[in-house]
């Protein structure tokens, strides 16, 4: 896309609601406000904060900016500490979802055709490297994304960017401290979109070029960059100029270690002194030997993706039998030893569209086989499964799957487990395809904790591999939802459409994580919040 040179700033513009939204809104904020910016956070000065070395359950992503390729861990571990959007989520709540706010813009407002945003940008903020931050660095930014014109743009870039700023029709600079976004269509969760378009230097870039910036990756984050093993360990500094104030730390390494059982050593051993997701079975003994465990609800799901367009999954009636035919509380209170919540629906717990109603799916293994009768498949079936062997959010993605096998086969359901890497998972997933041409593929995902990729779950038209799942109502209401500029509808149109889906049962619903880590007795200053991302900037090692 390249930009065309728009008239002048439209008049009408309605002001931005300064006021948060309660936390049950769970990041949906109206179109025609933004959330009050939190300004500085109270994280003491750089320097005596010693070395934060964390066990990541999965490869660490690209350091270019959206590139990515590593799920939610990576954005979280890596990619957020690195880089900056417009706007950043607040992680210093526990007690609710987390909320926008501003990160290198301050305020915004949207016009009244609800397509025309102004943002205004933070003053003194600079990058790594020492560029100051203004309006060109974001129209720089965004023609590298969206401009195939610009010498900085590739296609990876693109289609990276295309998640969260596809709906992006023109942008131009009205100011050193002003841009103007228009959207294609009316986009109530545009803020939060903006909190993943990454903005990097162009200074750096321009030094590098787009092939080999992400070996020197810039941004304003809380972190700069310092060495890496592509892929295996990231090591950064704290950044002693950041706007909300240095981080405690001194420094970051984050290293990939997908196992869970080496993940625990690692701890065990000090080679690091914070894990994500340690293996269920440890976190006893982790505690008694007097690590610090945490954990809190958030927006997650732990499922499987049916493919709908052919026998058996296409019969609705086999996949709410293959729904009542797993023993959810058994994976989430023994196999995972309560570090799970079972799910019983397509929402998750911890979001404003979880109605204790729609709780629909309990363990009745005799109500599966009178459905499978009712299908025709009173013998059973056989059927397949493509099953990362760990990666963001994804728990102990082989077990849970062979305790699903289990209770499947008790129907008669017979299901091949096969295992890849979750890189090679979630790359054919994004190309419409299924690694190892399975019949389904396990895995975790969020649905709320951004709103853009929702459609690209449970829409019809979506570019993802869904299992070719399609309601036309469920794509009404997402259609519906995006575009209010009310919260309270926003909520009640995202409820319906989880509670078709769970009707519909195009996916086995199993666990809701609660997102456990496990800290060494020196880290202090963690804030858990319900979120898949987290700020760093509190914590301090000694």
């Amino acid at each position: 896309m390249t930009p065309r040179h728009l008239p002048p700033a439209p008049a009408g513009h309605r002001n931005a609601r300064r006021a948060a939204l309660p936390a049950a809104a769970l990041l949906l904020l109206a179109t025609a406000g933004c959330a009050a910016d939190s300004g500085g956070a109270d994280a003491g000065s750089s320097g005596g904060g010693g070395t934060l070395v964390i066990g990541a359950t999965g490869t660490l992503p690209n350091t270019d900016t959206v590139i990515g390729g590593a799920g939610f861990e990576g954005k979280r571990l890596v990619s957020f500490q690195l880089y900056e959007g417009l706007t950043r989520y607040d992680l210093s709540v526990t007690d609710g979802p987390a909320e926008i706010t501003g990160a290198l813009a301050t305020d915004w407002e949207v016009a009244d055709d609800d397509t025309t945003w102004t943002f205004t940008l933070r003053e003194g903020v600079t990058f790594h490297d020492g560029t100051a931050f203004d309006a060109d660095a974001v129209i720089f930014n965004l023609d590298r994304y969206l401009n195939e014109d610009s010498p900085h743009y590739t296609d990876a870039l693109g289609a990276a960017a295309a998640e969260y700023a596809g709906g992006i029709a023109d942008y131009r600079k009205l100011d050193d401290g002003r841009v103007e976004i228009v959207t294609e269509e009316p986009n109530g969760h545009f803020p939060e979109d903006l909190a993943h378009v990454l903005i990097a230097s162009p200074t750096a870039i321009e030094e590098t070029g787009t092939e080999d910036f992400a070996e020197h990756p810039v941004g304003t984050g809380p972190f700069a960059f310092v060495s890496q093993d592509p892929g295996q360990r990231v090591e950064l500094v704290a950044n002693a100029d950041y706007w909300r104030g240095a981080p405690r730390l001194d420094r970051l390494v984050v290293r990939a270690i997908p196992d869970a059982a080496a993940r625990t050593a690692a701890l065990r051993s000090g080679d690091v002194n914070w894990i994500e997701y340690p293996h269920p079975d440890d976190i006893e003994s982790l505690a008694a030997e007097g690590a610090t465990i945490v954990t809190n609800a958030y927006d997650h799901l732990w499922y499987w993706i049916l493919d709908t367009s052919r026998e058996p999954w296409q019969d609705p009636r086999v996949r709410r039998a293959a729904n009542y035919a797993i023993d959810r509380e058994a994976i989430a209170e023994q196999l995972l030893r309560g570090t799970a919540d079972p799910a019983h629906q397509a929402a998750p717990r911890a979001t404003f569209a979880y109605d204790e109603a729609n709780d629909v799916y309990g363990y009745d293994p005799d109500r599966a086989r009178r459905l499978l009768a009712e299908a025709g498949y009173e013998d059973g079936f056989s059927t397949s499964v493509t099953v990362p062997t760990g990666g963001s959010g994804n728990l102990l993605p082989v077990p849970i799957t062979e305790a699903i096998q289990r209770d499947l086969a008790a129907v008669g359901i017979e299901v091949e487990i096969r295992t890849t890497d979750w890189s090679t998972l979630i790359g054919a997933e994004a190309e419409g395809e299924v690694a190892l041409g399975s019949d389904a593929i396990a895995q975790s995902t969020t649905l709320f904790q951004s709103e853009a990729l929702l459609p690209l779950f449970i829409g019809s038209d979506s570019p993802f591999w869904t299992g070719h799942y399609a309601n036309e109502r469920v794509d009404e209401l997402l259609a519906s939802a995006a575009a209010s500029t009310d919260p309270d509808r926003r909520r009640a149109d995202y409820r319906e459409a989880l509670a078709l889906v769970t009707e519909d049962a195009p996916w086995l619903f199993v666990v809701n994580d609660r997102n456990p880590r496990a800290l060494s007795p020196e880290v202090e200053g963690l804030v858990q919040p319900q979120s898949w991302f987290i700020d760093l900037t509190t914590v301090h090692v000694g």
